[in-house]
């Protein structure tokens, strides 16, 4: 199936909100039964959607809207002292690209990202059935890049989904005990650099929301694109 008009949509009912307070928030996604392909998938992410898992989704709230679909233009991105510092820190890293991370070894390292890092959040406690399903390969268009130290070390794994015109950053776990490299911001930053190296023009980053301070970060990466009416327009 290639053609949007065919896909069925359905919405969520109001429910409070994960990222601002005292806000009523509501997903649309697409019917779980329909088959998805990796293209259909390109063509969804450019209208702003995402995934979890094999769950395609979008913010559709009846009275705000706040979460702003966001990609970085790779190809004029510059980085700036701060971000130049945390290539720096992390030059000793090597990258290997697999096309899976059902191991114990990467399982273990989400575990303890989760347990550290998102004990509110809904993937506490974590559970290896839901990294495998959370994580797992969709439409054959996923990667994981996988950064280890010097000792071989697993320190990092971003997981990426390939598009026609980029690349998704669909989401990164990471040692939580090397604050000082500052990986979460190393992970997309590489990103960048790598889709840069293979011609693709965007880096996917999911939804920037400037009210909320885990998700206004994302506006550190220039220039970057929102998504308005339909429409991507760029901010430097």
């Amino acid at each position: 199936m290639t053609d949007l008009s065919e896909l069925r949509f359905f919405q969520t009912a109001a429910h409070d909100c994960g990222y601002l307070a005292d806000k009523q928030a509501s997903n649309i996604f697409v019917d779980p039964q329909q088959q998805l392909s990796g293209s259909l998938y390109s063509t969804l992410s450019a209208f702003g959607f995402r995934r979890s898992g094999q769950h395609v989704y979008k913010p559709r709230c009846a009275s705000c809207q706040a979460c702003q679909p966001m990609r970085v233009l790779t190809e004029l991105f510059t980085a700036n002292r701060s971000q130049r510092r945390c290539m720096k820190r992390n030059e000793d890293l090597s990258c290997e690209l697999r096309r899976d991370i059902d191991t114990d070894e990467h399982y273990e390292l989400y575990a303890r990202y989760i347990q550290a890092r998102h004990r509110d959040g809904e993937m506490y406690p974590p559970k290896r059935d839901q990294f495998q399903e959370f994580l797992a390969d969709a439409w054959g268009i996923t990667r994981y890049l996988c950064f280890r130290d010097q000792q071989q070390k697993l320190l990092s794994v971003a997981v990426i989904d390939l598009l026609s015109d980029g690349i998704s950053a669909m989401y990164s776990f990471f040692d939580p005990d090397e604050d000082k490299r500052s990986l979460g911001s190393f992970n997309v930053l590489f990103q960048i650099l790598w889709a840069r190296q293979h011609q693709l023009p965007h880096l996917y980053l999911g939804y920037l929301i400037k009210e909320c301070r885990k998700m206004a970060y994302k506006a550190q990466y220039r220039p970057y694109q929102l998504l308005h009416d339909g429409h991507w327009r760029s901010y430097d």
